[in-house]
């Protein structure tokens, strides 16, 4: 019988094999490639068709179109003050290429401001219409009688939207409808009065006016373009009319935009360190996806070309109450002949989805290139996690209809340029500093347009943090 000495402490048994520390450094480890948490499923740049540009520029020709100042008017915040911009106000039909910067800033000064709290009344239906609304911050349903005498929601406008402008001119306007306020708000209103003291005192703004007033009704169909004159249902030896068809005599263009990094790699790494995977390989992989993300980034969010900045007023939407309903989404779709895609930040698709559990609904799911992606009516809904989020944790749902031969929404790139490694992608050598850094110039082409209005909806202030 043997007999330890001392304590358990202070006896360490013999090693009697090669520890795992000591091993790993013969081992060849098992390794990943580099991953990033930036990547994600870019459908908009894998469903968008894209055209080649040469030349850089895309030109889109549209038929004559009569416009009417049917954009969004922009305002100050200071505090709790809110002011209209001067300029702005050109967004008003009555004002529209004015531009005495003056007068407006004058007629900007007497806009007064007035707060409003949800279920409050703004016009009242039949009563005298004498001022003009500036909507700066919240929801107003417009309420009308319906076709068997009850009311009706007309329309919903949000923030940047005006209704009343009529009444600066025509003495005997009265209010087609009541403007009841869904949220609380603030707006700013326009008196006929002030307008005409204005009017009145400065020539110029005078004569505008009575230009305006004095052109002609342009004929035109319901989407605003030049009417095409024609005859149907006559009989025997009618005299037929004469038409041609118009176009817009400065079409917009698009120039392809540009998205660049210069990607740096030491030469000490590029020969010694290229073992089981080549660095700049993997350094290149990378920046190319970075650069891609940014891509979608801007095809969204960009002021000139984003598709959140060019969709039409008369396309954009508000929520009935809120969150997007099922009947929102319907309403989406109801706005264009024929729609390909929605595309929604992962949380709008979350919400919408608390949505259909409330009414009992289970949107069907397709399959596409190997992914289920829900449905509303059969059409997808993509995420997009670049679709922004409001600190009001409100964001947007856009619908649209894509391809050229379609009138859609395009993507736009110039493939086969030089030292391309995807199309309109290049990747060139800029050389080699005194430091030893090799460098290389990463650069992506693209652009994207809505070749018609009614190609692009967007359901706006759609709310993704209601659970009741």
């Amino acid at each position: 019988m043997s007999v330890q000495a001392g304590s358990e402490s202070e006896v360490q048994a013999p090693q009697r094999s090669l520890a795992t520390a000591a091993a790993r450094n013969l081992a060849t480890t098992t390794k990943s490639a580099p991953q990033m948490q930036e990547i994600t499923s870019r459908w908009l740049l894998k469903m968008l068709p894209w055209v080649s540009v040469q030349g850089g520029t895309y030109r889109v020709n549209r038929r004559l179109s009569y416009s009417v100042g049917d954009g969004r008017v922009e305002f100050i915040k200071t505090g709790t003050q809110v002011q209209v911009i001067p300029a702005e106000l050109g967004e008003l039909p009555l004002l529209r290429t004015y531009e005495d910067l003056d007068v407006l800033t004058e007629l900007a000064q007497r806009c007064r401001q007035v707060d409003f709290e949800a279920g409050q009344e703004l016009t009242s239906f039949g009563s005298t219409s004498d001022t003009v609304f500036l909507l700066a911050h919240g929801r107003v349903e417009q309420i009308g009688p319906g076709p068997y005498g009850d009311d009706a929601v007309l329309r919903t406008v949000a923030d940047g939207a005006y209704f009343g402008e009529d009444s600066l001119v025509d003495e005997e306007a009265i209010w087609e409808y009541t403007a009841r306020a869904v949220t609380s708000g603030t707006a700013l209103v326009l008196s006929r009065q002030d307008f005409q003291l204005l009017a009145d005192r400065v020539d110029s703004l005078r004569a505008h006016v009575e230009a305006q007033r004095a052109l002609p009704a342009q004929r035109s169909n319901q989407y605003g373009e030049a009417a095409i004159d024609l005859s149907a249902g006559h009989h025997g030896e009618a005299v037929l009319p004469g038409t041609f068809v118009d176009y817009e005599a400065r079409p917009r263009e698009y120039e392809l935009s540009i998205a660049q990094t210069v990607l740096r790699v030491h030469t000490r790494v590029a020969d010694l360190y290229n073992q089981p995977m080549n660095q700049t390989e993997q350094q290149l992989r990378l920046t190319v996806e970075a650069l891609r993300e940014r891509q979608e980034h801007e095809m969204l969010n960009n002021p000139e070309f984003g598709l959140l900045h060019n969709a039409d007023y008369d396309q954009r939407i508000q929520p009935h109450d809120g969150g997007p309903s099922p009947d929102d989404m319907d309403q989406l779709l109801s706005m264009r002949r024929g729609s390909d895609l929605f595309l929604a930040h992962p949380k709008a698709i979350a919400a919408f989805g608390r949505e259909c559990n409330k009414r009992g609904l289970v949107p069907e799911t397709v399959d596409v290139a190997g992914t289920r992606m829900t449905t509303w009516r059969g059409v997808p809904i993509f995420p997009c996690n670049k679709i922004p989020i409001s600190d009001a944790r409100t964001t947007s749902i856009l619908c649209m209809r894509t391809g050229e031969d379609e009138s859609g929404v395009i993507g736009l790139h110039q493939p086969g340029i030089p030292d391309e490694i995807e199309p309109s992608m290049s990747v060139r050598f800029m050389g080699i500093s005194e430091q030893a850094i090799i460098s290389y110039l990463v650069t992506a082409y693209f652009s994207a347009a809505v070749l018609v209005p009614d190609a692009l909806g967007i359901l706006e202030n759609v709310e993704i943090a209601r659970w009741r």
